[in-house]
């Protein structure tokens, strides 16, 4: 388990904050990453130190998966397995991301549909740079659309 402050990547002169803020503008840098190889007590006691729900699981800077406390608790404890169980054997495989150099509004309005509260950012060579929360664009944005998403999950 470890914190890390993913690399900054270059993404283009246009990124500005207003109409056409990119999500690069707006993500957490520092994210706190579990590997798939460590348990689920390691996830969960991160996930503590935190306070947080969800952690992305990354082999060095490749995304591999998320788990979430409802995989610990669900796929892993309801089903009997102990707290040494590795990650990887609980873990949600099948990722929702979004790209670095996307248009904020539409991740925003795609977040809604998938109901989701958090994304894993990742760059176009989908190396995993950041995260993007509802919270980080309340804090960015004041026109409401944060909002928007959260009531259509």
């Amino acid at each position: 388990m470890r914190w890390r402050n993913l690399r900054s990547h270059k993404i283009d002169s246009r990124l500005t904050k207003g109409p056409n803020m990119r999500v690069a503008d707006v993500m957490t840098r520092s994210v706190f990453i579990v590997n798939p190889d460590e348990t689920i007590q390691e996830a969960a006691m991160a996930m503590a130190g935190i306070d947080a729900g969800i952690l992305p699981v990354a082999n060095d800077d490749r995304l591999v998966g998320m788990i979430t406390d409802r995989d610990i608790a669900v796929r892993g404890v309801a089903e009997g397995k102990g707290p040494d169980t590795k990650v990887h054997d609980v873990m949600t495989k099948d990722i929702k991301y979004c790209f670095d150099d996307q248009d904020i509004e539409d991740v925003i309005h795609n977040m809604g549909d998938i109901q989701v509260r958090r994304l894993p950012v990742v760059s176009r060579d989908k190396r995993l740079v950041g995260i993007l929360s509802l919270g980080d664009i309340a804090s960015s944005a004041s026109d409401g659309k944060a909002g928007a998403a959260l009531g259509k999950i």
